[in-house]
């Protein structure tokens, strides 16, 4: 399948909205900024509920609206799939009934595939009401219905943003699990940044109703030209396999394209694949390698690009690639003055010494 083409432009009194995407025919993009930028207006306007001034949207070779021939499909003649914050499952119809509705849209008549059930653990919750529910269960059982749909594309709008940290701890792995199974886009909104880690491949991020900057989710947040580099959860995102685990330490190794790193204890078996959250903050570099360190993780890697100093903290970003065959990039935080002592330039040869690796799970 190929991409998507999301094109619009709005104008409303206080707001406007110019934005211009080509995303991913498949897997998860997300919209990343903070409230008001837009991210849902482009989920609206892709959905067809709100009409742009000005709007292309196209999946593959099949053209939803373009405002230039004067086509437009209305919302519920979009082969779509839409998750809201609140769930707004029918209160009077059971899981069974609000999962048959949604079928009649593509002509079926029976719950969704036992396959999609059981991916979502709902199989055993279709004869019970949504009063009888947690927000964890209602929301699962609002996925389910989008995509009992049959949709060619699947919004969520900040599906978390109204469930309390147990429950949203609760429905994260079910969200992966779709991640990994789902053969469709995925357009995702939120503000938060685990769910960016956990979820994302391609990242969107939008302010004042703009694009700033769209890639993949590994190539956008090790930019020192993303906004993200310049605030306290600066952090890179790589993916890494579970390679062993030393019990009597409590610790767990991992296997990023070939670089062995250490965490702290996770309950994965060995060859299990996570994505692991390395924030600047905790990385620091060295011109020779530390020796009576209690830092485990310290690489041999070179400097490309020195970001300049944060206003307030005379803090600076610098971007290093590890000499390894992986050649994974990875954000330093440092001071002015360490720029300063050390000289550190780039194309310098350094020690990345990384204080903490986080699972992203």
């Amino acid at each position: 399948m190929s991409g998507v083409e999301a094109r619009f432009r709005l104008q409303r009194e206080g707001f406007s909205l110019d934005v211009a995407l080509g995303l991913p025919g498949s897997g998860v993009s997300v919209l990343f900024g903070p409230s008001g930028c837009g991210k849902t207006s482009v989920l609206r306007c892709a959905a067809g509920l709100t009409r742009a001034d000005e709007g292309v949207m196209r999946i593959g070779e099949e053209c939803w609206q373009d405002s230039g021939t004067g086509r437009w499909l209305p919302t519920h003649r979009r082969p779509l799939g839409y998750v809201f914050q609140e769930p707004s499952l029918f209160p009077h119809l059971s899981v069974r009934g609000n999962l048959a509705f949604a079928g009649k849209r593509c002509g079926r008549r029976d719950p969704p595939d036992g396959d999609l059930l059981e991916l979502l653990a709902i199989d055993g919750l279709l004869d019970r009401m949504p009063s009888a529910l947690s927000g964890g269960e209602r929301q699962r059982v609002a996925i389910a219905r989008a995509l009992g749909t049959s949709p060619r594309l699947l919004l969520m709008d900040e599906p978390l943003a109204a469930l309390d940290a147990p429950r949203k701890r609760e429905i994260l792995p079910y969200l992966e699990r779709l991640h990994q199974e789902l053969s469709i886009p995925v357009l995702y909104v939120t503000h938060a940044l685990e769910e960016v880690a956990r979820l994302a491949d391609h990242l969107v991020l939008m302010e004042q109703g703009r694009v700033v900057m769209a890639g993949p989710v590994g190539e956008v947040m090790a930019s020192l030209e993303s906004p993200l580099a310049a605030t306290d959860q600066a952090a890179v995102v790589v993916d890494a396999r579970v390679s062993g685990h030393d019990a009597s330490y409590g610790l767990t190794r991992l296997d990023v394209n070939g670089v062995e790193l250490w965490t702290a204890r996770v309950s994965c078996e060995v060859g299990h694949r996570l994505r692991l959250r390395i924030h600047a903050r905790d990385v620091s570099l060295a011109l020779f390698r530390p020796e009576g360190s209690s830092i485990t993780n310290i690489l041999p890697a070179v400097i490309e690009a020195i970001a300049g100093e944060r206003a307030g903290d005379d803090a600076m970003q610098c971007l290093v690639r590890l000499r390894t065959a992986s050649g994974a990039r990875l954000l330093a935080r440092v001071t002015r003055r360490s720029r300063d002592l050390l000289a550190l330039e780039p194309g310098m040869v350094v020690y990345a010494q990384i204080k903490a690796v986080v699972p992203v799970i």
